[in-house]
């Protein structure tokens, strides 16, 4: 309400050039503090059982995350991309930047939209934990539910890759040096074969810990998730 009236009174009493000032000097505020980094934020989903949006905006504090403000700007946001079944983050950028503006020039924080993902397919199930971790799953047949708790199951494993024959053969080697390293002395003078049993064994494990398809299913861990 102050900053109304000190523009109109600066302005002479006119409201549109008030009005005119105004929006200046919000996006003055919002160039100003485009250089500070904006490394919190939040991840929103909006979805169907056939597509999904995933977005993810950037704040500089966590604080501003929580905040409504900056709540509505990001579901506006992934609505606005769901809507127009956007696959990149450029056009919304464009599309959102004066509402960003306006943003900053409230909230005191440089506020960004970081990137943007659009995932479609038979079937589409997502999980959305707190306002950090956002996982979609595509699915050729089974369901939404089922969609939704292995994207459950991903949110809480993070597993780096689908199948284990995705998983370089510099990632292997990385994971065997690194246990050669940390068992130096336990295999000291150990056989040649014991040693490249051990590593068999901890290569196996690498392999199950890093691949979806390998997991044990977080809400049955008798099966793996490749078995659902």
């Amino acid at each position: 309400m102050m900053d109304c009236k000190k523009a109109l009174e600066k302005a002479g009493g006119d409201i549109e050039k008030a009005i005119d000032d105004m929006r200046a000097s919000g996006a003055i505020k919002a160039a100003k503090k485009a250089g500070n980094v904006a490394a919190e934020g939040a991840i929103a989903i909006k979805a169907d059982d056939k597509s999904a949006v995933l977005l993810e905006v950037n704040s500089q504090t966590d604080f501003l995350a929580l905040q409504d403000d900056f709540k509505a700007f990001v579901a506006e946001s992934v609505e606005q991309a769901f809507a127009e079944k956007l696959t990149d983050a450029a056009p919304l950028i464009a599309a959102r930047e004066a509402a960003r503006e306006a943003l900053v020039a409230k909230v005191g924080e440089n506020v960004n939209i970081r990137r943007l993902v659009r995932v479609e397919g038979d079937v589409v199930g997502t999980y959305l934990h707190g306002n950090k971790i956002g996982v979609a799953v595509v699915l050729k047949g089974g369901d939404v539910q089922l969609a939704k708790e292995i994207a459950m199951h991903v949110a809480a494993s993070n597993p780096e890759f689908l199948l284990p024959s995705e998983v370089s053969a510099e990632a292997i080697e990385r994971e065997k040096a690194v246990f050669l390293q940390l068992n130096e002395e336990k295999i000291k003078g150990k056989p040649e074969n014991i040693v490249e049993n051990m590593v068999k064994g901890r290569i196996s494990k690498f392999l199950a810990e890093a691949s979806l398809v390998e997991q044990a299913f977080v809400m049955n861990p008798e099966i793996k998730v490749g078995e659902l």
